[in-house]
C-alpha cells in the first residue's frame, strides 16, 4: 500500500475540489508513490506529533489543519511551520491536510457535531456554489443505452435522493468527415445524416474528469460532439456549516448545559437568553460568525461555533442564541470521524490516532 491509495480513499470521503479557495489542501509534504508504513491521524501537524509518527511507525501523518497555509520562501527552521516541514523531509513523512474540503463534505466535519449534539435531519446551512455540473452529448440511437449507462456508472446523474437520472431528445445529427477523418459511420467527404440521441445529464463538479474519460471511452464516435455548463441548482451535500433538530426541545440554559457536557468544557461564551425553546440548531466547526445570518434564515433557535469577536454577538438581536464552544473545541473529533473512516476502508493496516492535544489555547 502507497500514500496515494489513502489519499484516495480520503478525497472519495472529501473530495479536494470543493475546498475552500483560500485553504491548502492535499498531499503538502511527501511522496504520493511512498510505501506505507503507518497513518497517524492529527487536528494539527506540530513538532511533537512528528516525534510521535516516528515513535509509532507512522510516515504518513493526515492532518486536519495543513501546516503550510501561505507560501514559504524559505525553510530554514526558524518557526515551528518551518521545523515542522524539515523534521518531515528528514525523517521521510509525508503529511496530507483535508481541512475545509472535509468541512464540506456531507459526512464530513460539521456532521459529526450533529452526531455529537444529537441533530435530527440534518441539512447543509450554506450550499456551496457552482457544485454541479451539466453534461449534454449526442450518441448514435442503437448506442444511447451503453452510453447512458455507462455514464450513470461513472457517478453521472445522480440528483439528492434519486440515480440514473437523464433527459433525451430524439433528433438527427449531421457530419462530413475531411481526408483525415476516419468516420465509424458514413463515408470521409460525404453529408451523413444520422438519428441521434441527445442525453442531458448531470454530475458533481470533481467527476468531471471521469466522467468525461467514461464519455470518451464508451462513445463509437472518432470525434465526441459535448458540452459542460456549470449550473447555478443548489447542491444539498456539498456546503459548510449544517442544521437539525433536537429530539427533545429545551430551555436556553438547558441547553448550554447540554452543549458544555457533550463538549467536555466547563464554559462557552454565548449570547443573551432567549425566552423560546431551542428546537432547531445550526453548527459550524471552526469559525463561523460569516454564517451568523444564514443559521438565522434557517430558522435555527441556537448556533454553535467558534472565534467570535465582541460585535459579533450583538448581531445575535434576541433571535438566536450564538455559542462559541471556542475553536478547538469545535473541531477535536474530526480526528475521530477520520480514523474511523479509514479503519472502515483498510481493516489490515495501522491507522493511529494521534494522543497529543494540540489546543494552543490554555485556560486558568
Amino acid at each position: 500500500m502507497i500514500v496515494d491509495d489513502i489519499i484516495t480513499h480520503l478525497e472519495y470521503l472529501a473530495p479536494t475540489a470543493y475546498a475552500e479557495r483560500f485553504d491548502n489542501v492535499g498531499l503538502i509534504v511527501g511522496n504520493k508513490n511512498t510505501e506505507l508504513t503507518g497513518v497517524l491521524v492529527t487536528l494539527d501537524t506540530l513538532e511533537e506529533v512528528i516525534d510521535e509518527a516516528i515513535e509509532k511507525k507512522c510516515n504518513l501523518i493526515v492532518s486536519f489543519h495543513p501546516i503550510i497555509f501561505d507560501g514559504l520562501k524559505k525553510i530554514t527552521g526558524n518557526s515551528y511551520v518551518e521545523r515542522v516541514i524539515l523534521k518531515a523531509i528528514e525523517n521521510k513523512i509525508a503529511i496530507y491536510a483535508i481541512h475545509t474540503a472535509l468541512d464540506n463534505a456531507f459526512e464530513g466535519s460539521n456532521a459529526g457535531l450533529c452526531e455529537i449534539f444529537g441533530l435530527k435531519d440534518k441539512k447543509v446551512l450554506i450550499p456551496q456554489a457552482g457544485t454541479i455540473k451539466q453534461l449534454t452529448t449526442y450518441v448514435p440511437e442503437k448506442n444511447a443505452e451503453t452510453v447512458r449507462n455507462a455514464l450513470f456508472k461513472a457517478g453521472a446523474g445522480a440528483i439528492g435522493n434519486y440515480n440514473n437520472s437523464s433527459f433525451n431528445v430524439i433528433g438527427e445529427g449531421t457530419f462530413n468527415g475531411n481526408e483525415n477523418s476516419n468516420p465509424v459511420v458514413g463515408k470521409k467527404h460525404i453529408l451523413q445524416k444520422e438519428k441521434e440521441i441527445q442525453i442531458n445529464i448531470c454530475f458533481e463538479k470533481h467527476l468531471e474528469k471521469f466522467v468525461l474519460e467514461t464519455l470518451n471511452l464508451n462513445h463509437p464516435y472518432e470525434e465526441v460532439a459535448y458540452e459542460i455548463i456549470t449550473l447555478e441548482n443548489t447542491n444539498q451535500q456539498i456546503g459548510i456549516g449544517m442544521f437539525g433538530v433536537l429530539e427533545n426541545p429545551m430551555s436556553s440554559l438547558e441547553f448550554l448545559k447540554f452543549v458544555k457536557t457533550k463538549i467536555n468544557s466547563n464554559l462557552v461564551r454565548h449570547s443573551g437568553i432567549l425566552n423560546t425553546k431551542i428546537k432547531k440548531v445550526a453548527v459550524l466547526g471552526g469559525s463561523g460568525s460569516f454564517a451568523i445570518d444564514a443559521a438565522k434564515s434557517s430558522g435555527a433557535q441556537a448556533f454553535i461555533t467558534s472565534d467570535l469577536k465582541y460585535h459579533d454577538f450583538f448581531k445575535a438581536e434576541n433571535k438566536l442564541l450564538l455559542i462559541d464552544i471556542g475553536h478547538y473545541e469545535s473541531e477535536q473529533h474530526i480526528k475521530n470521524i477520520l480514523v474511523a473512516y479509514l479503519k472502515k476502508k483498510i481493516t489490515n493496516f495501522a491507522v493511529v490516532l494521534s494522543t497529543i492535544n494540540t489546543n494552543p489555547v490554555k485556560y486558568t
